[in-house]
């Protein structure tokens, strides 16, 4: 320790505080003294390098509220944590709009397959889905971006307020089955389909989010992505039907089904429920032996299921109603000041034109 001191005293000396006759009879007093001194001038050279090496190797800063990437998007709020990447709502301030941004270090090992992803659902260009608007590694970061919808309203919230009638749960299988048999039909799946990542924006039309992209994020892989999505729309179509979720665990802020009956129908889950879309529901939910009692044959990719739905019959949306207007009531205003007075005779009496 003492030698390492010499040596950080030489350095601070040559910058000029101490005389060099001084330096030269510290450095000549002992030569062994002087190789001991070298040799650890070289030790204390060594936690640089080492600190270098890890720097690059930790995660980059914890980021906050008003943090810019690329000196364009800034972070506003955060909406998740988790698993070493975090997901923010965010404004482009290039374009002055609102942005989703997910953010994760770029030694993180699923940092080269969030990038892949998202530039290949990029590619899509569907826009019935979420649409990627940027994939970028930057220094320590790999971030993606993606479009912000302000009018649409998650799936979560609006079954938190109820069951979705039948012509809105028609609409919410057709939309979303279709889209993801676009989907795979260019090699792209999604693995991570749930009511937060299905939107419905204020003109009643479904979008998703997340294509790709979450699986990456998560890490989650399987050898039968179709089946896998299908599965996911089985059970988005049961939620919007019963406002239950079709196993036994609560999860996305719905009750499970009581645990040891198995998966039962919609429709004898909740009164009311379109029996045609209830089968549907069975029929995605392929697993659990679920069309075993109902003879109907399952649909194990998403182009089955929107194909299944275009042979049902149309369901139409309810009736709008309509309030009725009060009667109408002339006016003080109207029966007085414009009013044409009755024609009357010389006695008085009102006068009858033929």
């Amino acid at each position: 320790m003492a030698d390492r001191s010499t040596a950080a005293v030489d350095v601070a000396d040559s910058s000029g505080g101490e005389p060099l006759t001084a330096k030269a009879d510290k450095a000549t007093t002992d030569e062994a003294k002087a190789q001991q001194k070298a040799s650890n001038t070289t030790e204390t050279a060594r936690p640089v390098e080492t600190d270098k090496s890890a720097s690059a190797d930790t995660s980059p800063p914890e980021l906050h509220s008003g943090h810019k990437l690329a000196r364009r998007y800034r972070l506003e709020e955060c909406v998740t944590r988790l698993d070493g990447f975090s997901s923010w709502r965010a404004v482009d301030e290039k374009l002055r709009r609102a942005v989703g941004v997910h953010v994760l270090p770029a030694d993180h090992p699923r940092a080269r397959p969030v990038l892949a992803a998202a530039r290949s659902a990029a590619l899509l260009g569907d826009p019935r889905f979420v649409q990627v608007l940027d994939a970028v590694e930057d220094n320590d970061l790999v971030y993606v971006v993606h479009e912000w919808i302000s009018d649409a309203t998650e799936l979560t919230t609006v079954l938190a307020t109820g069951a979705l009638e039948p012509h809105d749960a028609y609409q919410l299988v057709s939309q979303v089955s279709q889209a993801m048999a676009s989907a795979h039909r260019e090699g792209l799946s999604h693995l991570r389909l749930t009511p937060s990542s299905v939107l419905r924006t204020e003109s009643g039309q479904y979008r998703i989010r997340g294509l790709a992209v979450m699986a990456a994020l998560r890490g989650i892989t399987t050898p039968q992505p179709q089946r896998t999505d299908t599965e996911a729309i089985g059970a988005l179509l049961y939620a919007a039907l019963t406002q239950r979720w079709p196993y036994e665990s609560d999860a996305h802020g719905l009750a499970g089904l009581p645990k040891g009956v198995g998966l039962i129908a919609p429709d004898q889950v909740r009164a009311g429920v379109h029996r045609g879309l209830s089968e549907l529901a069975m029929r995605a939910l392929v697993n659990d032996g679920a069309t075993a009692s109902r003879q109907e044959l399952p649909c194990t990719t998403p182009a089955e299921l929107a194909a299944a739905v275009a042979e049902m019959p149309r369901i139409r949306p309810p009736e709008p109603s309509f309030t009725a207007t009060p009667a109408y009531q002339r006016t003080t205003y109207q029966q007085g000041a414009y009013a044409q007075p009755p024609a009357r005779g010389g006695n008085g009496a009102v006068r009858v034109t033929p």
